[in-house]
């Protein structure tokens, strides 16, 4: 599967927020998103 990009908008807080977790997770801000995605819940209807 081809890798696509996405462009997010955020506060300056919140990107600092996201560095430091991966930093401390030692982990890439794409592989701290892909988590986040990744646990997502999609509700049945």
């Amino acid at each position: 599967m081809k890798d696509k990009y996405i462009r997010v908008r955020t506060s300056e807080r919140r990107l600092n927020k996201l560095r430091l977790y991966a930093a401390l997770t030692e982990k890439t801000m794409t592989q701290v998103i892909d988590e986040m995605i990744d646990s997502l819940k999609i509700p049945s209807y």
